[in-house]
């Protein structure tokens, strides 16, 4: 029997329930699968520093290094708003993401056939949406040198240096390309080049990469035209490849078109064994301890870390086919109800998913 060790992280507010949920399925997976998964839970973010002090403890650390993958929850919680910036609990992102050196996130956006009408936009506009964005993770405005606020010329003067080295836009092109080798081979690369010294560079190495994979049809386009063109007609798009600030933005945008965040997953990958899984919602405090919470988030999360951390292909469609199951039955959480159909808690969501698996 093959083991793996998944570091769980449940974090903050209803980040317990929905990876409660997402260790369920992955069990029933394991069941199915003779794939013994064992889960090592760790504090992180609000409730790390009320124990710890920090975020981001070192025993937490150690553990996601050691493991084969990670899960985690979500941080965050009103109660910390005061704290200084430096023991803030979505600091622990930023300092798991750096540590275990997570320099490529994956955020599919998928628009359900039973969901379309859920959507901000027209049924006809997004009916069929199906998303791949590759993000670079661990450089950009966020990790760039020099940064700080400085008094100049007797004012304030605050600034951060968007900065990438050609080794680090390699790198991220690759995980692209591969992805979408291995979908509908349409590669969309976002930057600013009409502007910005840095997206030039972007483009100039996108462009010497793509000779690699001479079946993939590459396109650029700016990141303020690809803003627009995400809402006017999501389909044209496959994969998108984009910078960290860029692709914060663009799959927060992306996000919104299936309807709700609690549908939405995300793998953040290095080039070693290190990986995390995390749903893109936040900790939704006010919702903790209530059971409404939409878990398929987290569970598409841990589909995720079948896929591309543990290489059981199978045992992600049969996850995404119990998702699908779930909602074309009518099951359906409070994010996403309406009426006639079955309102069920989180709990009942995740033991639905699990029994479609086992069916």
């Amino acid at each position: 029997m093959k083991s793996y060790k998944i570091a769980l992280l449940a974090g903050d507010g209803t980040g317990k329930e929905v990876t409660d949920e997402a260790v369920k399925v992955l069990k029933a997976v394991g069941n199915k699968y003779s794939v013994d998964f064992e889960f090592e839970p760790q504090l992180i973010g609000g409730c790390a520093y009320d124990v710890y002090k920090t975020p981001l403890p070192d025993v937490t650390l150690e553990t996601a290094k050691e493991a084969d993958a990670v899960l985690l929850g979500a941080v965050g919680d009103w109660k910390y708003d005061k704290l200084p910036p430096e023991v803030r609990p979505e600091r622990a992102l930023l300092g798991i993401r750096k540590e275990l050196n997570l320099f490529s996130n994956l955020r599919p956006a998928v628009v359900y056939p039973e969901l379309t009408h859920i959507s901000p936009l027209k049924s006809e506009i997004v009916s069929g949406t199906d998303i791949m964005i590759v993000r670079e993770l661990t450089g950009d405005v966020y990790f760039g040198t020099p940064k700080g606020i400085e008094i100049r010329n007797n004012e304030k003067f605050g600034f951060n240096n968007m900065c990438y080295y050609e080794s680090e836009i390699r790198r991220i092109a690759h995980v692209a390309f591969r992805v979408a080798m291995q979908r509908n081979k349409k590669l969309c690369s976002v930057d600013k080049a009409n502007v910005l010294d840095v997206s030039r560079l972007w483009r100039e190495v996108t462009t010497e990469v793509s000779k690699e994979y001479p079946e993939v049809e590459l396109s650029f386009m700016y990141v303020d035209n690809a803003a627009m063109q995400i809402i006017r007609n999501p389909k044209q798009f496959d994969v998108i490849l984009t910078g960290n600030i860029f692709g914060d933005i663009l799959s927060d945008e992306a996000s919104m078109l299936p309807g709700s965040l609690g549908l939405l997953p995300s793998a953040s990958l290095s080039d070693g064994k290190s990986a995390m899984y995390e749903p893109i919602h936040g900790s939704a405090p006010d919702l903790k301890g209530q059971n409404v919470v939409n878990p398929i988030a987290a569970v598409l999360s841990g589909a995720m870390m079948l896929k591309y951390s543990f290489n059981m292909d199978n045992a992600y469609k049969d996850v995404e086919n119990a998702v699908r199951k779930a909602l074309k039955d009518g099951y359906r959480t409070k994010d996403i109800y309406e009426p006639g159909l079955k309102l069920a808690g989180t709990s009942q969501i995740g033991d639905i998913i699990t029994s479609n698996i086992l069916a």
